[in-house]
Formats: C-alpha cells, structure tokens, sequence
C-alpha cells in the first residue's frame, strides 16, 4: 500500500501521526496476543510503558488453513449492503479441530452449512457481530478438506470502525453515490482489504498469514463494469437486465488482498509479453491513461531482470476510484489507485506518477507472492514497495533523481521521529493500523538501500530472488529475508538486523575535523541516547579534495567515538561524510563556508552539491555565495536550479539585471516546470522590465504548475485584464489554478460566483477540496440572501458525502462559524449523527 499523509491545521486538532514510546523489554514469559487481542496469560514485568495494552504481537495462531474461497454477491445500492453467499474450503492447519472460527464484521447471517457431496447440512453457530462460531459436524483433522457455506448480508456503513492516518476508514467495502445524485461523481462500489477489513464484506480467516485461491461471482446492472483478482473467465447476462461476471484467482494469496471495483469505468488495454495490462479510469481521462500508466509494462521488464524472477501472475490491472481511503493499495494483480492520479497532459508535465505505479507493481512480488506472516512484519511488505521507487527513479530517471527522493525519504522518517521511535519490527504496538508510518515504510526502503551498498549489487539482487523463491506463496519473517542474504554472502548478518530491524532510533552523529602538519584529523561520534538506541555498526565513505582531487576513504564505525588521520599534501578544500548518502542518521558536520562553496564547485554528485547549497541559502555576507548561485542557474539537476533560483528572489546585489535576464530565459526555456515557476516568481521581484509580457507569456504555460504561478503573479502585481485572465482560467481541471481563481474572487471581494465555488467544491478531491473549503467559507462571510444559503447547503452536502474524513472534519468546522444562520444548526446536527469516524466524533464533542 502506498499512503499519503496530509497534516491539516484545524483550530482544534491537528490530523498528524499518533506518538508512541518505544517498549521495554520483557520476559519470556510475558503477556502475549495475535493480532486478534489474545487473553493476558501472565504478568509482565515492565520497566517501561508498553503501547497500548502491553500485548505482544505475535503472529495470529492457525487453527485452519484457507485452501479456497468462492463468494456469489449482489448489491443494493439504496441501502448499500452486499447480499452475499460465501463458500469457504478448509483443512485444519495440523491438531485436529471441531469448531471453526471466522472473521465476519457487522453482518446479518442468514445460514451456515456444511456440504457434504451434494448435500447441505445445516451447522449450529453462534455470532457476536465480528466472529462466527460455528460447531462442526465432527472432529477434521489434517488429512481432511471440509467445505462450509454462509449465506449472509454485509452491512459496511452501519459498522463503527476506525481508520489510521494512511488508512482512513477500515469499513471494507464502499458505495460511491450510490444513489446517483451527486454531480460529477460516478457511482462506484470498491473494496479495501488491508488491513483486516475484508472480513467487512465476507466471512474469511482474516489474517496475513492465510492463503487462498478464489473465485468471484459478482452480479451488477449491465452498465458496470467490474475488476477482481485473477481471470474474467466470462460475463453471463440475466433475465432481470444484470450481468454476473465469474473471475477466478488460481495462485493462493492473502485474504486481505482480495478486491472488487465496479463502475462506468473506460478501459485502456496493454501488454507485457503475454501478460494482459488495463487501466482503468473514468471516461474523460481515456485519453490520458497510457500517459499516466503507460511505463508499467517497461516497469515490469526492468523489476522481473533485475530480481531473476519474473512477474508471477497472469494479468495486472491498474483501476482509479473515487474518494479512495488511501494512496494505492496492491491487491493481488489488480491495483486499486486515488482519484489524484486521473490527470491530463499538463498536469503531468508538473508531476508523473512513478513511484506510485511503481510501489504497488513492486507489491506484487513483495506482499503478494510473499506475505508478512502478521502486521508486526508489514516491512517487509513496505519497505521493498518503498524502495522501488529509488530503484525505479535510478533505472529510468537517474541517480541524481533517486538520491533526491531518498532524501525526502530520510526527512519524512527524521519528522516522525521527533515523537516517535519504535522497532521497525515491533512486536507491540496498540493498533496494528499504527504499523503504517514511516518507520515502516521509508525507514524500511532507506535500510534496504544501506543493505544493497554494503553486500554489493550482484548480492543484494541475488539475495532478493533467494527469499522470493524460497517464499514464494507463503509467509514470511523478517528473519527470513536475512537467511537469504547470509546463504547468498555467507556472511552472519545479525549485526546489521540487529541495529536496523530489531531496534529503535537511528545514530546522531556528530563529524568534526581539523587540519594540521600535513596531517587531516576526522572525528566521528555517536551522540544518540545509547540507553535507548544502540551504537551502531556503520560502513560509510569519507570524500576528501585536496588541489582539485577526491580521495574516498572507506570508514568503519563501531564504537561511540572514532578518530582518523589522514596523511593530505595541503589544507582539504572540502569534506564530505557519507559521501554515498547511504546512512539513516542525523549527520553535523560544522564546515566553514569556504568548504561548504568547494563543495558545490569540486563535487560531481548532485545532492552533495544540493545541500551546499542549502546550507548557504541563508548567507547573505560572503561575496561569493552570489556567484555560486549564479553557477547553480544552469546545474544539471534542476532541483539545484530551482533553488538557485528562489536565492535570488529580491536580489540587490550589483549583477541584479544579469540576474534578471538569466531568470527571463529560465522562465521561458527550463526544461523542467518546478524551474520555470521558481524563476518567474523570483524574476518578479527583481524588475518591471519586460515582466508583464514574460507573464502573459508564462500564462500560456502547458503546465499548470507555472500557468498558475503566472495568474497569481498576474493578479496580485495589479497588471491590466486581470480579471479576465481570471475568467479564462476560472474552468481549468486543475486544483492549484482554481484555489488562485477563488483566491482573487475573496481577495478582490467579487460577487455572484456562488454557483462556480458550488460546481468547483464538487469536483475537487483530497488536500485541494479542504483549501478550497476554507476559501468557500471566506467569500460566503461577504455574501447574504440565497447566495449565502446555496452556498452553506453545498458545503453541508459535502460534509454529509465527502470523504478522506478530514474533509468532513473541515466541512463540519466550517459550519460552525455560520450557526446564526437559520438553517446550519439543524445541517451539524445531521453531521453528528451520520458521521462514524471516531477522529471526526472526537472533533464534533467539543462542540457539545
């Protein structure tokens, strides 16, 4: 699963990760649970908090052994239930079993039996709203296959259930307007398996060690088109104007993989071989889904070479839904994708969709064919996903593009471990959905990326087929995938699992250096709380430059504090500590700024170069520090040039007009748009001259990313026919053009655009939708009479259907500063009633 976190800043409550302590350690004989929540079976004696309720995690016990799944389903979409029908093939696992438990959430169970050749014979049971119990009809043991059957009614939006910040609901199964009253919103049914919700929707076994094959027979009306795991064996249309489609899914895999998609959905076919591709998207994006989709299949070539193992199943789709609940989830060849990947031409011009593509691809090997035996282990799901990325950006885009990602990588991990530091494998936390942060996945991906410079290339990719074909179909630990890399190096790799997957935090390293008769004296200490963090095994490379010439030293840390001497001819011009930017580590090295501009001018690495720069975005004393920026104009990467162009936002210095005509020709002929923005919004401070015209010109930008800068420049620099530049833009497909169109509509205090704000709040999604809210709300504050009562319906309209649920957090926010209007008190109390989001409840009682 790729997941995506917005940190809204509400008056209240802030939507961000939830903190936990690292655990203590424990005896033995401790407390244990599954996933599930076993029964306390000792004491623990804790030094320390345990999070949550101080349970151990074990993997869940199998009593049963899934061996196949069939399930017959219709839909009602009124009432948004699925009526359903569930074969299930079982075999205890290996002690003989007389009762048969399955996870079966909010349903109405209307029989349960067991088929005995071509006879059913009804199975007492009981049920307590999450857990079926049934008695069989006998004692089965190993040797045998059993086969039940429940007839049953799935009831997703009557459950209360709780989400996570990556996964926002947990109801399984969703209906999207099911009614077919919401303007530009297609009716849609999806599912969301992972993590235990599939048993929303059918009764299963729903745990990650389970495996099964499957077969779907899912009935719809006849103008839907419907996706499941496997083959679309055929289509059989019915009397009643339906149509049942029959996919079967012949290789095993986890019940929380399982989907369905149903929708008006267009279909654009590919090919890998002879392994069928489709990507599926709402119609008005046909044309673009080959854009969007279209490296898949080269993806598939470069992952199957790379790992020796080629794609392991017969089909991969790639389907769009709307007010998806998460980034993208990697059912088992039928990927599942927000609604923020259906983008045209010129949105990708700004930003494609790789990494995402390539994630959940990479899932299907890592996650798919082998699965973490339990939630405490999702890393090995998530951090191979994670470090296709890198892998992918490298292969396709370069190194300089893959170091940059990996950075925003490290930053994301660092941010979160301000508040929190845990094992990547941990075996307590207090919800498994907690596992989903970015310990698990870009701390994950980073350490891979340290695994694959230290055993070398040749290894690591050896190693990876080890695991995958020694695993392939079953479950695995993390101990595992470490077997597979000391059979393939035969070297004991406990020390590094150790440090990186078994424990918490991460070396703070502080790096201080001086030179001295001929003499390079390096000292290197860990400063990280060593009560809490280990003292960590660290290869790395020390670049040095002395009279224009690198010299990599290879380093070997294990101890606190390390110092080195090197024999250097003159005074080092620049240093650079973890040369290959390897480590997962907070890094100080105090430099002085003569170094720090060496070090962009001598190094052929684009992110070394990239962080001198950073460094030196502040400096405004050294006369030199201009004409480093003035060199990072034309840089090869274009994040150095983007950089180097904000420097110069209002820019003195004596070469301003140099400056000025260096970013005029920047703004019009940088190969990437992120530059041409950058340039056009510094070039704006520098001078008048020629301005307007660069402007108008940069209006006519194919990317949105600079079309809009330029609207804003436009407007706010007070230039002739704003408003009508205005105008041209105000039905533009994209989010960041309509919230500068709103802006200027609030700003510049124009009225009768309620009915544009209505159609615009209705097709933007996610992040967008919420800035636009609080926009809506500003230009609603100056508005009276039906204007102002249109406009708090649809808001209200969109608090009642909307979802990530913090879009309905903010719908409801919103409305609360129009309670003197008539008709909003009656509008949040509806709210409060509907909503089901424990977050979103928390958020309405404190307006109780």
């Amino acid at each position: 699963m790729w997941t995506h976190r917005i940190l809204i800043g509400l008056s209240v409550v802030l939507l961000g990760m939830v903190s936990c302590v690292r655990p203590a350690q424990v005896s033995s004989a401790g407390t244990y649970a599954a996933d599930s929540d076993l029964e306390i079976v000792e004491e623990v004696e804790e030094t320390e908090a345990l999070p949550g309720d101080g349970l151990y995690r074990a993997e869940r016990t199998q009593y049963f052994d899934l061996v196949h799944t069939r399930i017959d389903i219709r839909f009602d979409w009124a009432k948004q239930h699925a009526l359903a029908e569930a074969t299930l093939q079982l075999k205890p696992h290996f002690y003989a079993q007389d009762e048969l438990e399955l996870d079966a959430k909010g349903f109405d169970i209307h029989s349960v039996q067991l088929i005995k050749g071509e006879n059913k014979a009804p199975l007492a049971y009981t049920y307590d709203g999450r857990v079926i119990s049934i008695s069989l009809d006998r004692s089965y043991t190993r040797q045998e296959t059993l086969a039940v059957v429940i007839a049953y009614t799935a009831k997703p939006n009557e459950l209360v259930v709780q989400g996570s910040e990556a996964i926002q609901d947990a109801k399984g199964l969703y209906f999207i307007n099911p009614l077919g009253e919401e303007l530009n919103k297609p009716q849609q049914i999806w599912t969301q398996g992972e993590t235990e919700s599939n048993s929303c929707w059918f009764p299963t076994i729903d745990s990650p060690n389970q495996k099964s094959t499957q077969e779907m027979y899912i009935t719809v009306e006849d103008k839907f088109k419907t996706l499941s795991n496997g083959e679309l064996v055929y289509s059989l249309k019915n009397a009643d104007g339906t149509r049942t489609d029959y996919w079967k899914m012949e290789k095993p895999h986890a019940p929380y993989l399982f989907m369905m998609a149903i929708g008006e959905f267009e279909v654009v076919n590919d090919t890998w071989g002879e392994v069928p591709l489709s990507y599926w998207v709402e119609p008005e994006y046909k044309k673009y889904a080959k854009a969007i989709f279209g490296n898949t299949a080269e993806m598939m070539t470069f992952f199957s070479e790379k790992l020796e193992y080629p794609f392991p199943w017969n089909k991969y789709a790639q389907v769009v839904v709307r007010d998806y609940v998460s980034g993208a989830m990697e059912n088992t060849t039928a990927s599942v994708f927000m609604d923020a990947l259906q983008v045209d031409s010129s949105s990708l011009m700004d930003k494609h969709w790789d990494y995402i593509i390539a994630h959940e691809l990479f899932h299907q090997w890592f996650g798919d064919l082998v699965t973490a035996e339990s939630w405490s282990n999702l890393t090995l799901n998530e951090a191979f996903a994670n470090y296709s990325e890198y892998l992918w950006n490298e292969h396709k885009y370069g190194k300089a593009e893959a170091d940059y990602h990996a950075r925003e990588e490290l930053l994301q991990y660092l941010d979160e471990s301000t508040t929190k530091q845990v094992d990547l494998i941990r075996f307590y936390y207090e919800d498994r959905e907690d596992m989903f942060d970015s310990h698990s996945y870009s701390k994950g991906g980073l350490i891979l990326h340290m695994l694959r410079n230290y055993v070398g290339e040749e290894a690591f990719w050896k190693s990876l087929n080890t695991y995958l074909t020694k695993n392939a179909y079953k479950k695995v630990e993390a101990h595992q995938l470490r077997l597979a890399f000391e059979e393939t190096t035969g070297e004991d790799l406990n020390w590094f699992f150790n440090q990186w997957f078994f424990a918490s935090g991460h070396p703070e390293i502080v790096v201080d250096h001086f030179y001295q008769n001929d003499s390079l004296y390096v000292t290197i200490e860990q400063v990280q709380d060593i009560d809490k963090t280990p003292v960590f095994i660290l290869p790395t490379w020390l670049d040095v430059w002395v009279d224009g010439k690198k010299e990599s030293h290879y380093l070997l840390l294990s101890e606190t504090v390390h110092q080195f001497v090197f024999p250097v001819a003159a005074q080092p011009q620049a240093l650079v500590f973890d040369s290959k930017l390897e480590l997962v580590a907070e890094i100080e090295h105090q430099k002085t700024i003569s170094e720090w501009l060496n070090q962009y001018h001598l190094s052929d690495n684009a992110l070394v170069r990239n962080a001198a720069l950073e460094v030196m975005m502040e400096d405004s004393l050294n006369a030199e520090v201009p004409l480093v920026f003035k060199k990072a104009l034309k840089d090869d990467f274009w994040a150095n040039r983007e950089m180097a162009a904000y420097y110069f936002d209002s820019y003195q210095g004596e070469d301003a007009s140099e400056i000025s005509a260096l970013l005029k020709t920047m703004t019009v002929e940088d190969t990437h748009s992120a530059v041409r923005a950058a340039a056009l919004s510094s070039l704006v401070t520098l001078t008048n001259e020629g301005v307007e015209e660069i402007v108008k010109q940069a209006l006519q930008d194919k990317s949105y990313l600079v079309s809009s800068s330029a609207l804003y420049t436009y407007y706010t620099l007070g230039f002739p026919n704003a408003s009508e530049e205005i105008e041209k833009k105000a039905l533009s497909k994209d989010g960041n053009t309509l919230l500068v169109v709103g802006s200027y509509y609030v700003q510049s205090q124009v009225t009768n655009k309620g009915d544009w704000f209505i159609a615009t709040l209705n097709r933007l999604q996610g992040g967008e939708k919420y800035y636009f809210l609080q926009m809506f709300g500003q230009y609603l504050v100056n508005q009276s009479g039906e204007e102002k009562q249109k406009g708090l319906e649809a808001i209200y309209q969109a608090g009642l259907t909307s979802n990530p649920y913090y879009i309905r957090m903010a719908t409801f926010q919103l409305l609360t500063f129009f309670q003197e209007e008539a008709q909003v008190p009656a509008y949040i109390e509806t709210l409060k009633a509907k909503e089901t989001h424990p977050e979103v409840l928390d958020y309405m009682s404190t307006f109780e």
